[in-house]
């Protein structure tokens, strides 16, 4: 009898201490949105879409008003912040499957990878080696089975396939391979929350976690979220008049008006699912060694090819989801980490998707991993508050895509951003600081700076091998004058 007590005696010394452990690690929760832009949440100037809950943890942390994705569509950045290595680097440049190669295009693009590499080696893996349990929800879009989230280093996936966009839309019943719905009527973004509270609730509270929820919204098709329509319709009813003003783009046309609805109630599903976990994390105290990290894979959908235009808007910045204007790249960024930023803290300075791998090793205490996140770097000093120095950043899309888009490239190097069409043979320079939206093109009143950025990105590009668009043999020029 002596002797059980003494083995219960010790196993509860031993729980406590894990506990204790336990309650030290830290731990990661990842929302990446997908399609939302910059100006989508109220912490960076929305006045039509209403996101509480996200700004309330951009004012329990660190904004950024300069973070960008490494580039305008989804499967090339997702891959990015998998991996810390640039879309180049991990061969995927364009989303899976992109588009193919048509006469009627002046060039044509290169063929990247269908899938992330098996060899690739993701966060999730990484963490995993160091005890983590590793749980992904929603958009995964980097292959087709076989290279699914765990394939690459999750030990659950909830709804995680090949598609980028939900089949079968987002209320049930849909045709997700990967997650069967629960009831008629089901809606995606609830379902996924649901699924994410449950893994919290059930996981090894011994052991830290990584959970990674990747949103299908607010991605098309675009479906009102039931539960907001009616309030969304009524606000824009009452704030604006007359039809939706746009805007040339190239080819394109671009929405110059934030006030869809739909969209703006698809916004506020996944603010509501964000204040849901939020709370959870709160609930079972867990919110002080959470890192909790908030970004989107590319810009909003504004600029679309023909008489069309997107859904949403990006205002004040450029263009869209699918352009190497600042409204393809640069995403509403917000990261909380306990003990380290201060609440309401806002960083200027410049960071990439890449930056997230290495970032979260240094804050679980970690060691880098240099050769894996080549392209990435630790954020722990920006979080704390030093915005020193400058960042060079380059993005490389040499294809053409549906938001009329042709292959190009660009470059930021301090304030100054420099953007090749090779489709259209001509180059852009800007001075973000004096012109976010990029409507003084510099090039010609600053030829020094234009040919240093322009060879700087080439060297980067030889560098780092990348595939570049080739004329097309079967393309004819339209005739003068023809439309």
């Amino acid at each position: 009898m002596q002797t059980l007590v003494r083995v219960s005696f010790f196993l509860s010394i031993i729980c406590g201490w894990l506990n204790v452990a336990a309650a030290k690690q830290t731990n990661f929760l990842f929302f990446l949105v997908d399609d939302m832009g910059w100006a989508d949440i109220g912490a960076n100037g929305s006045k039509f879409h209403e996101t509480p809950h996200i700004d309330k943890l951009a004012a329990s942390g660190m904004r950024f008003t300069q973070g960008y994705a490494a580039c305008p569509v989804c499967s090339p950045t997702r891959a990015s912040i998998m991996t810390g290595r640039h879309p180049v680097r991990v061969d995927i440049t364009d989303w899976i499957p992109g588009q193919g190669n048509h006469a009627n295009n002046k060039l044509l693009h290169p063929q990247d990878r269908n899938n992330l590499a098996l060899e690739e080696v993701t966060i999730a893996e990484q963490l995993k080696t160091h005890g983590y349990q590793t749980f992904f929800a929603g958009k995964w879009h980097l292959g087709s089975e076989g290279h699914w989230p765990e394939n690459q280093g999750f030990d659950i996936n909830i709804g995680g396939h090949h598609r980028g966009s939900p089949p079968g839309g987002y209320y049930a019943p849909w045709t997700n391979p990967a997650l069967m719905a629960n009831k008629p009527g089901e809606y995606l973004t609830e379902r996924l929350t649901e699924e994410s509270i449950k893994f919290l609730e059930q996981r090894d509270a011994a052991k830290p976690f990584l959970l990674y929820l990747s949103y299908y919204n607010i991605h098309t098709p675009i479906q009102p979220y039931k539960k907001r329509i009616e309030h969304y319709n009524a606000k824009a009813e009452k704030m604006f008049k007359g039809e939706t003003p746009t805007k040339s783009e190239h080819e394109g046309l671009t929405r110059m008006r934030q006030d869809n609805a739909a969209l703006a109630s698809m916004v506020a599903a996944v603010d509501d699912s964000v204040g849901a976990l939020l709370g959870k994390l709160k609930e079972l105290k867990l919110d002080q060694n959470t890192v909790v990290i908030f970004f989107s894979d590319n810009g909003g959908l504004s600029t679309r090819g023909g008489k069309r235009f997107g859904p949403g808007c990006n205002l004040p910045l450029r263009a869209s989801k699918g352009w190497l204007y600042e409204g393809g790249v640069r995403e509403p960024t917000i990261i909380r980490a306990p003990g380290i930023t201060q609440p309401g803290s806002v960083s200027h300075k410049p960071m990439v998707s890449m930056d997230f791998f290495p970032t979260m090793l240094d804050l679980a205490g970690l060691p880098a991993q240099p050769k894996l996140h080549a392209d990435g770097q630790s954020l722990l000093s920006q979080l704390r508050g030093n915005d020193a120095g400058s960042r060079t950043l380059y993005w490389h899309y040499p294809h053409y895509h549906g938001s009329s888009w042709k292959p190009g490239a660009s470059i930021r190097d301090g304030d100054w951003k420099l953007i090749e069409f090779y489709h259209h043979d001509k180059v852009e320079l800007y001075n973000l600081v004096n012109d976010i939206g990029e409507q003084k093109n510099l090039a010609a009143r600053q030829p020094k700076k234009t040919a240093e950025l322009r060879a700087k990105l080439r060297a980067w590009q030889k560098t780092m091998k990348a595939k570049m668009p080739v004329p097309n043999p079967a393309y004819k020029a339209p005739a003068p004058n023809s439309k």
